[in-house]
């Protein structure tokens, strides 16, 4: 199981990758507020594809990472993206969230 957050959540992507290309299978990933795209601070990433059970969670008022980044990124997996409400890129006083929706999505 893969799971990361923000940066994080970008890196297990590239993990997920190197693993499927070395053979080995990846039971699950979550990823919770990808970086993808340009992000805050002029910074640009480009993450990778990931299989298509992955949980992927954006806040909706997420400052750092546009939710239009994560869409054009999900669209041509066609991975659903879980938006919780009222969140911030760092799901401040929001963790219990984040909890209920793996909890509710993970089979």
């Amino acid at each position: 199981v893969l799971a990361g957050f923000s940066f994080g959540a970008f890196v297990q992507t590239q993990v997920g990758e190197r693993l499927r290309a070395a053979g080995h299978a990846i039971e699950r990933m979550i990823l919770v507020g990808l970086a993808d795209g340009e992000v805050g601070g002029g910074r640009s990433y480009r993450a990778a594809s990931v299989p298509n059970d992955t949980i992927v969670i954006h806040g909706e008022i997420d400052e750092t990472v546009p939710f239009a980044n994560v869409l054009a990124w999900a669209r041509p997996q066609e991975l659903p993206v879980t938006v919780a409400p009222g969140c911030d890129h760092f799901f401040n006083r929001k963790l219990h969230i984040i909890r209920a929706i793996i909890k509710n999505q993970w089979r």
